[in-house]
């Protein structure tokens, strides 16, 4: 059965649309200072969550081998409390996470073997890059649990949106309703922009159109 999120009209959706209507309900979900380090920017699916936490020293564990029982159009998101000392996610997962069909990674933390991502075109989003290995700093402590992109919590299934503007993240439960509000403010925004070019302002097609309003709540 496809999911709400497949349908493809909703591919031309920005995450600038999305974000308006996150606001539009009031919900929280805009990731603030994540970006795309491997110059492949789009990525689209239900999240699979894992938490790190620093390594325990009498009870060891590892940075994980997660990656065999994540889904293909699963979007991989990793939080390491933000940290930029250590990595998380390299060369070998983006290769094979490429290879399996992953939608992508998202990482409250920072990557490395960037020039691997780019090679392979798998979509990864960080708060930035740094050299030095996780091991024996880090350890998986949850997956598919509750995980934090700095103010934005992300939660299993939760659909994870990631353009050139960066991360927005929709709660699982109001998809649709979420993504048929970004899709009418593409329409709108669409309209304000013929508008213009048959012969209004942009003034007058803003305020026939209610641009002022459209991530404001009834």
């Amino acid at each position: 059965m496809q999911e709400i999120w497949q349908d493809a009209k909703y591919r031309v959706l920005a995450n600038a649309e999305i974000s308006d209507a996150l606001d539009f309900f009031g919900l929280p979900g805009s990731a603030h200072g994540l970006s795309g380090v491997t110059g492949t920017f789009r990525l689209f699916g239900p999240a699979y969550t894992l938490r790190f936490a620093p390594v325990d020293q009498q009870n060891p564990g590892t940075v994980g081998d997660f990656i065999d029982d994540v889904l293909p159009g699963q979007v991989i998101v990793l939080d390491n409390g933000g940290r930029t000392d250590c990595t998380v996610w390299g060369g070998i997962l983006s290769q094979i996470a490429r290879s399996r069909g992953i939608a992508g990674t998202v990482i409250h933390g920072v990557c490395r073997d960037v020039e691997e991502g780019v090679e392979c075109g798998y979509p990864i989003f960080s708060r930035g890059t740094f050299m030095r290995t996780g091991k024996d700093r880090v350890q998986v402590e949850a997956v598919n649990q509750s995980v934090s992109l700095g103010d934005v919590r992300v939660n299993k299934g939760d659909l994870v949106c990631g353009d050139r503007d960066g991360i927005v993240v929709v709660p699982a439960s109001r998809i649709q309703e979420v993504l048929d509000k970004a899709l009418a403010i593409h329409e709108t925004e669409q309209s304000i922009v013929d508008s213009v070019k048959s012969g209004l302002t942009l003034k007058q097609a803003r305020a026939k159109l209610g641009y002022h309003q459209l991530q404001r709540s009834q």
